[in-house]
């Protein structure tokens, strides 16, 4: 009998017609930049044929058209799409991304291990190439209540699983600077292993010493001059463009064919309604082309070195031996994807089919107490107050201060200057945490927006203008089991159920396209300013970000790591 090692050699030599080749069109060869007209034959999960002429049991015309890579998207949180494993892979891989490199930190936040296994599972049975990373930091930090708690004891059981390639973002980074223990017993036992950074803004010596733990990649790079600094110290920066996290633009000048190599792309959080308009990694690779980037260092980018990064060594080539990961795009510049294969099968309806379900988890995670107007009343105090600062597109926000108006002994909201009020209340029924405070910067005029996808603890954080709203937002959000709320003068105008966890819909992804499309609407009808003001909401409670936060137990100045 013939073994699979004897097939692939003999369809690659052409002794034996191939399973499947496709004739007529180009390869971009990302070693010398060249587009190869060839034929690309595949055998099973493999390519096994290029620059040459080859017989297939299936023939493809791809005349005209030029195949790539597959896609890598190096770092993300699939539950930011608001979708499971299943609805995501059906909804991105058409886009040509192959390879996705997940933290499960959201739902493990939330339901701890649990939710992990649920991804793991996941990634057993979906078509694209799902690979998860431990996540490092649940909770995130000591400045808020998450639901679960997880010691290196609970992450050591699922190191030697397939899917597994290392530990996940490790967002504290002042506990790595001062070694802390509960960090340093993390990061000791998957040393050697891929560990994943999460640094923003950090520079100079504490950069080095945060680096010399062992962590080699990272996301939160803002500008070029970071990120050059962060690559001639070893680490391979990955570029984010999400929804909210917008740094493409900021990092055009370092995607070069020199620094090609130690780059890679990310969305780290994107939801169906952004990937429906511009797409997914195919959106940043058009993007860079049309504002000057040469073509060869932004599809490596998104391919052979984000690839290399995370030590998938058989795929990010169109070449023989390689996994049969492949786009066939329309050009280089426009990187529409008309045929995708992920290993070796062509992606359509009927091998989404194939798979088999995975039962969904969490969907009682929703325990906080019901909420009164009352709840959100901020004493008056004399001199100012402190005011989370929202900068469009970007999840880090300035530490404001204003003298705001009062009202008897409750100090009040600014219209005028766009102030508003913003809480975060603990919703998994481990303390009932009530924290309020001040936020500048979404537009809004009347209403209030709520959610319990609030980075990374996930508890309730709620904006808004009337405390009435603001609190029928918050009550509505236990009624449905968790997800996103629009409130409107003592009126739900707006919502959408995400009872997983309280972060992924039971829906399918385009359901859930059209349902964000009317709370957009919804949003913008309160005056919001912001383009997507539901994952802005969602990342105010992240106490990793700098400059001004806000948990359950309080405002949270990130720069001194404490709550004020």
């Amino acid at each position: 009998m013939t073994t699979r090692l004897e097939t692939l050699i003999d369809q690659g030599t052409g002794r034996e017609p191939a399973d499947i080749v496709l004739k007529g069109g180009k390869f971009f060869d990302l070693v010398t930049g060249e587009l190869v007209a060839s034929d690309i034959a595949i055998s099973g999960d493999r390519i096994v044929g290029t620059c040459g002429t080859y017989a297939g049991k299936t023939e493809i015309d791809v005349a005209g058209k030029i195949v790539v890579p597959g896609f890598i998207d190096t770092h993300l949180h699939i539950e930011s799409s608001l979708v499971t494993p299943h609805e995501f892979d059906r909804c991105v891989l058409p886009y040509g991304v192959t390879t996705a490199i997940c933290d499960p930190h959201e739902i493990a936040n939330v339901i701890g291990t649990e939710g992990i296994q649920f991804f793991l599972d996941s990634s057993l049975e979906t078509i694209m190439d799902i690979r998860v990373q431990l996540s490092s930091c649940v909770p995130a930090t000591h400045l808020e209540t998450a639901g679960a708690d997880l010691a290196i004891d609970k992450l050591l059981p699922f190191r030697d699983h397939p899917k597994v390639i290392g530990l996940a973002e490790f967002m504290n980074f002042p506990g790595v600077i001062h070694k802390d223990p509960v960090c340093l017993a993390k990061l000791d036992a998957f040393y050697g292993d891929h560990i994943d950074g999460h640094a923003p803004l950090l520079r100079g010596l504490d950069l080095n010493g945060y680096l010399s733990a062992g962590i080699r990649t990272e996301h939160e790079s803002t500008t070029a001059e970071e990120a050059l600094e962060k690559i001639r110290k070893g680490m391979h920066i990955l570029v984010r463009e999400g929804s909210v996290s917008k740094d493409l633009h900021a990092l055009m000048p370092i995607i070069t064919e020199r620094l090609s190599p130690f780059l890679a792309l990310c969305t780290d959080d994107r939801n169906p309604l952004d990937i429906a308009e511009q797409g997914h990694l195919d959106y940043m690779i058009r993007t860079a082309i049309a504002h000057g980037v040469e073509p060869l260092a932004i599809y490596r980018a998104a391919s052979i070195s984000a690839a290399r990064a995370f030590g998938l060594r058989d795929r990010g080539l169109v070449a023989p031996g390689w996994r049969a990961d492949l786009a066939v795009i329309d050009s280089l510049e426009n990187c529409k994807a008309e045929i995708v294969f992920s290993a070796g099968r062509r992606v359509t309806d009927g091998l989404f089919a194939t798979r088999n379900p995975v039962a969904p988890v969490g969907l009682d995670s929703v325990k906080a107490r019901k909420v009164e107007a009352a709840h959100f009343g901020v004493p008056a105090t004399e001199g100012e107050t402190p005011v989370i600062g929202v900068i469009p597109g970007k999840i880090i926000t300035e530490h404001r201060r204003y003298e705001l108006p009062s009202s008897g002994n409750q100090t009040g909201v600014d219209l005028s200057r766009d102030i508003i009020k913003v809480a975060v209340i603990e919703r998994h029924g481990r303390n009932g945490n009530h924290a309020n405070g001040f936020v500048q910067g979404f537009g809004l005029k009347k209403g209030a927006i709520a959610s319990t996808v609030g980075h990374d603890s996930h508890n309730i954080c709620v904006v808004g203008v009337d405390e009435d709203d603001m609190a029928l937002a918050a009550n509505r959000l236990g009624e449905i089991k968790g997800g996103f709320v629009v409130v409107e003068d003592g009126k739900v105008t707006g919502e959408i159920a995400l009872p997983v966890a309280g972060l992924m819909s039971l829906e399918p992804y385009e359901v859930v396209r059209d349902t964000l499309h009317h709370l957009r609407k919804a949003a913008y009808a309160l005056g919001t300013t912001l383009e997507e003001p539901f994952l802005q909401v969602a990342f105010l409670p992240l106490p990793v970000i700098p400059h001004l936060k806000i948990s359950d137990r309080g405002m949270v100045d990130v720069d001194r790591f404490a709550l004020i």
